[in-house]
């Protein structure tokens, strides 16, 4: 399932003010001593580290696979285990050093077992969304010419095996509803004896292959290397290091994605985190309060729509009242904290999007302060980051630890470090594109620095339009004041070609129950409150408001939950020119 439709489903499950912690699994197992083992060597890789940490603590819990409504615990022991044992059956199968091989399925614990086998095998890790499109599935795999493919939980998943070459090894992850493959997890390990090592790689080999999913044309697959892994999560683990009670996450964001693939399964293995993960999408609300993690990560929607939620059990005029008195203030924020399970995280990070300023102060008037960073998976995730006392809501943080930024031509964010991809698979000219003159990354993004080194993102380089008059908008912040609105779920500024721009958007669920009438008497309040602040030509003349919401299946957004501008211009281009001339008219819906 991609990344938009799991923080479509998550969010709307992963709120009930619920009275508290009625779960055992984040306290049941016993706290890592984590060994102040977070200094290991810089220069350990992931599978390096896996084999150190089974090695020194085999018995201490690592992964929490629910099951049934059980939980199974895998530890570090365990995990190193089957991880060598499959690299050996892999070996056994012919499949040559060197090739890639593919992992899809929902977040599971033989999802990290996998790709550590991968790790270990010399294999090249390709991740695969649980839900993307056929054309996407066939590219990759085409593409990377992947040998191996492990199949895991999914939905769709007679559309994603129709998709398969039918040259490639397919291995059946061990869980209810995975059809039979012509191999099983369990069956090839009972057969191996573990891989005594990890098959000789240098660092600049490529470790994985991450597929970026674009907002237009067939994905490129952005070259890690083991170097690039080691630099990075070396730099994370400093910067935000283990404490002593230990770290607990909730693994729910694609593990084909970057940033859970960086920040959650190779982190982990640093910092002797444990890690959880769900059975399903419906019980994540549950699930957050059972292991009450010491990190949680999100997305803006996800965050937004936990907002939505409360807000829908606590209005906000009551919220506000609440809140003004002292005593019953820090009452009700504590309540809030527990009711979603994070009254013991101390890092809540949004990432993939900004998460707009009026939504960072609202959580940080409840005491929950949200860290943004910024990073693309072509520099692995790691440029800039706010941390506990160093936070300035609205920017995405200072430069991490030897990352070097600089503000270039137009406005332009670049980055350079040891962690940036050397290029895209199979693809030079894409690759010499991605650099400047100088070597540094071309981010496409623009920003600007301020004077104590916080980096704040104000658009896109192509996202930029020239409307009709002839001048230049830059939706991004635009958007960002818009989203004040509780009823706006997503949007999109449009404006190229026209004479004034407009925002077509689409509704969060509990506002498309409202009446019409009041929606549209609060969005364009909202219209006249934001082109207060702008310019003339970049004032908004039109809401046009979507007949339904935004997901990866209507193609509306891409698999890392961005808005595909091009798909939302294209598909309501006709209902925007029908009604451009009628100046009256301030909200149009889409029939």
């Amino acid at each position: 399932m991609a990344l938009g439709t799991i923080c479509e489903r998550a969010a709307r499950c992963l709120v009930t003010m619920a009275s508290g912690f009625s779960g055992e699994p984040g306290e049941a197992a016993a706290e890592d001593d984590n060994d102040t083992e977070d200094t290991m060597s810089d220069s350990l890789n992931p599978v390096q580290m896996l084999l150190h940490r089974a090695q020194t603590t085999p018995q201490a819990p690592y992964l929490h696979q629910p099951r049934n409504g059980a939980w199974k615990s895998y530890t570090w022991g365990e995990v190193a285990d089957q991880a060598r044992r499959m690299a050996a059956a892999l070996q056994s199968l012919g499949v040559p050093a060197g090739s890639a091989v593919a992992i899809t399925g929902i977040n599971t614990a033989h999802w990290f077992m996998a790709d550590f086998a991968a790790g270990i095998g010399g294999y090249i890790g390709v991740g695969l969304y649980p839900k993307q499109s056929e054309d996407a599935v066939r590219f990759i795999l085409q593409h990377s010419e992947a040998k191996v493919v492990f199949v895991g939980p999914m939905p769709d998943m007679d559309s994603f095996l129709s998709c398969l070459p039918a040259d490639v090894i397919r291995i059946a992850l061990p869980y209810p509803g995975v059809p039979a493959c012509p191999y099983s997890w369990d069956a090839l390990i009972a057969k191996q004896t573990p891989l005594a090592e990890p098959a000789p790689r240098q660092p600049d080999e490529p470790w994985s292959l991450i597929y970026t999913s674009g907002t237009t044309g067939n994905p490129k697959g952005v070259i890690v290397t083991g170097r690039n892994l080691t630099f990075t999560i070396a730099g994370a683990v400093k910067a935000m290091p283990a404490r002593p009670e230990g770290e607990h996450f909730l693994s729910y964001l694609p593990l084909a994605h970057a940033f859970e693939r960086g920040a959650v399964e190779c982190v982990s293995v640093y910092l002797g985190a444990q890690v959880w993960f769900l059975e399903n999408l419906d019980k994540l609300g549950d699930t957050l309060k059972q292991v009450r993690p010491t990190r949680f990560y999100g997305v803006p929607l996800v965050w937004t729509r936990i907002q939505g939620q409360i807000l829908k059990q606590l209005p906000q005029q009551k919220l506000d009242r609440l809140l003004r008195i002292p005593l019953l203030s820090a009452y009700v924020k504590r309540k809030i904290r527990k009711g979603l399970g994070l009254d013991r995280c101390w890092l809540r990070v949004s990432g993939a999007a900004p998460l707009p300023l009026p939504v960072l102060n609202w959580y940080g008037k409840l005491g929950i302060d949200i860290y943004q960073g910024y990073g693309m998976t072509e520099n692995s995730i790691y440029a800039t980051v706010n941390l506990p006392g160093a936070n300035r809501a609205g920017s995405v943080g200072r430069p991490q630890a030897d990352s070097l930024i600089r503000i270039g031509e137009g406005g332009e964010i670049q980055n350079k470090h040891p962690g940036v991809t050397p290029g895209y698979y199979k693809d030079p000219q894409k690759t010499a594109e991605l650099f400047t003159a100088d070597s540094w990354l071309h981010t496409g993004d623009v920003g600007r620095l301020d004077e104590d080194g916080y980096l704040y993102i104000t658009g896109r380089v192509k996202e930029i339009f020239k409307t009709l008059k002839g001048k230049y908008v830059t939706p991004a912040p635009i958007e960002g004041a818009f989203s004040g609105n509780h009823d706006v779920d997503q949007m999109c500024l449009v404006g190229a070609g026209l004479f004034q721009p407009v925002m077509v958007l689409a509704l969060t669920p509990e506002a498309r129950k409202k009446p019409p009438a009041e929606v549209e008497k609060e969005l364009v309040a909202t219209m006249e409150q934001v082109n207060a602040t702008l310019e003339a030509h970049e004032a908004i003349s039109k809401i046009y408001i979507s007949r339904d919401a935004w997901s990866i299946d209507n193609n509306l957004l891409t698999p890392t939950m961005k808005v595909r501008r091009n798909e939302v211009e294209k598909r309501f281009a006709a209902l925007i020119e029908a009604n451009e001339s009628k100046r009256e008219l301030k909200v149009v819906w889409e029939k």
